[in-house]
């Protein structure tokens, strides 16, 4: 705690130097209540008391309705990016009739949009930053409205994986700027739930598509995901732009305006304003980082935090298990249909529940248990298999199957799945969040190709096999998360970010 004390006044003294010599008639800067008799009355003022009102207006600020329809808007990107990822499993049975397509054809189809998403996240962070993150979201909907229609109007494999590239590399685009989005426009004290609602949409559209998909012909099903991709447009041009990105481009009045519409018109936003600002001019004085210079000391911890968590989320199979639900459940001899619809069912309940908690138990908690959930239940679809394959006890297996398969899918929705999108956007400052978040979110898409094209294979090679090295990746997240993330619970962005830089000096 003193260390942290400690750091916080060494922070702030520093920003109110750089303010100082940059901004020595700045008007925005005087607006904090503190005094307007010159810079150096101000700084000898008490650190501890400038922080302490700071953090006090920042945690009495309420979560107004422009937050609420900003986070809704921004999250019905993910609902888009579920619809996408719930579609290779309802379609698998009618695409494969309608176009005759073998197993390693339909692995290609079901993997390639996570392939377009890795080229989709190469870009993100650049996208993100060049044109905004509303603008940027605009232009992931034209890669994912041009890719549901070319799906739709498949008369071969050629145009089907073209559609579903396209679609990835939108969603890969989404995967990126939705959380940070979020992230840079929630209070503290509700960040973790409303960044966590990306996962609940994104759970929404799954589910939707999985009871659908039992229904209705696989080319109405890409219709049906055409559709709040359009609603998704229009919507867009009701929300602000992130005030922290408008402050980084050096456009201050935007900032204040977008944060005062954010806050409400009776909020004094000036400390949050001045904080903002504050943190960007100090980022900014070690310039833009690029990809080169992630390597440096002082990132090395944030970054292993945001590459690991991405690169053992893919590994833990949740990717595979999500895309190919059907073939696992016909595998183990459970009826599909009824599979995925339970599944359906239940997974948008426990992601409404993670939304909810993830700001009372915290990242690591919640993280932990649902790898340690994930873990038990690839063991227990090992076990199945296992079982299926030396023939012992044949009538258990669909229940073990179903049991396994719906307490991946389901806990996975709990933590695995949001948390590190979360993280990632807490963790990394302005001036590594292009270059930093573009490696975690291409360790995210590249490893989670891998998975969904070997997925299949695997599955007939050995599926018992496959899961038992899950549930091992499952059980290494759990020391991974215990040693080495923090927890990030009710801090701002800017603490968090000079937190973990004071922890590497």
């Amino acid at each position: 705690m003193d260390r942290q004390k400690s750091m916080e006044r060494g922070l702030l003294r520093k920003s109110l130097s750089i303010r100082e010599r940059k901004f020595p008639n700045d008007d925005l800067f005087l607006e904090t209540g503190l005094s307007r008799k010159s810079p150096r009355d101000i700084i000898k003022k008490s650190p501890r008391d400038i922080i302490k009102k700071a953090q006090n207006d920042d945690g009495e600020c309420r979560v107004t309705g422009t937050v609420f329809l900003s986070t809704f808007v921004a999250v019905s990107g993910s609902f888009c990016t579920g619809c996408g990822a719930g579609f290779s499993s309802g379609a698998q049975s009618g695409i494969t009739k309608d176009l005759s397509l073998s197993v390693a054809e339909y692995s290609m189809f079901g993997s390639i949009l996570t392939l377009g998403g890795l080229i989709g996240a190469v870009f993100s962070g650049k996208v993100a930053d060049v044109l905004g993150r509303k603008r940027t979201m605009l232009f992931c909907e034209a890669f994912c409205l041009t890719g549901w229609l070319a799906v739709a109007l498949a008369q071969d494999a050629l145009w089907l994986d073209c559609g579903r590239l396209l679609l990835g590399i939108g969603v890969g685009l989404f995967s990126y700027v939705i959380p940070v989005y979020i992230a840079e426009i929630a209070p503290k004290h509700v960040r973790g739930s409303f960044v966590f609602a990306n996962q609940l949409m994104q759970n929404c559209g799954i589910a939707l598509f999985f009871i659908i998909g039992n229904f209705i012909p696989w080319r109405w099903l890409a219709i049906v995901g055409f559709v709040p991709c359009v609603l998704h447009v229009f919507c867009l041009f009701f929300i602000p732009e992130s005030p922290r990105w408008l402050a980084k481009k050096g456009r201050d009045k935007e900032c204040r305006s977008a944060l005062q519409r954010l806050r409400g018109p009776d909020v004094d936003i000036s400390c949050e304003a001045n904080t903002i600002r504050d943190t960007i001019e100090l980022s900014e004085l070690d310039g833009e980082t690029r990809m080169a210079e992630l390597l440096q000391r002082r990132y090395a911890y944030p970054l292993l935090i945001g590459v690991g968590l991405m690169f053992l989320q893919q590994l833990s199979g949740s990717s595979g298990v999500t895309y190919y639900a059907s073939s696992l459940f016909q595998k183990g001899g459970f009826p599909s249909a009824i599979g995925t619809s339970v599944i359906a069912t239940i997974m948008v309940p426990k992601a409404m529940l993670g939304t909810i908690i993830v700001d009372k138990l915290g990242r690591r908690t919640l993280l932990m248990s649902s790898c340690a959930a994930m873990g038990l239940s690839a063991l227990l679809l090992s076990v199945s298999y296992g079982f299926q394959s030396f023939g012992i006890l044949p009538d258990l297996t669909p229940i073990l199957t179903c049991i396994g398969v719906l307490g991946h899918i389901v806990s996975f929705a709990m933590g695995m799945g949001g948390l590190p999108w979360i993280i990632m956007a807490e963790i990394f400052p302005m001036n590594v969040k292009v270059s930093a978040g573009t490696l975690v979110t291409v360790t995210n898409w590249l490893f989670g190709w891998v998975i969904t094209y070997t997925f299949n294979f695997m599955l007939q090679w050995n599926a018992s096999g496959m899961f038992f090295i899950f549930s091992m990746v499952s059980a290494f997240s759990i020391v991974f998360i215990y040693f080495l993330v923090p927890e990030t619970k009710g801090r701002s962005l800017e603490e968090i970010q000079a937190l973990l830089s004071n922890s590497v000096q």
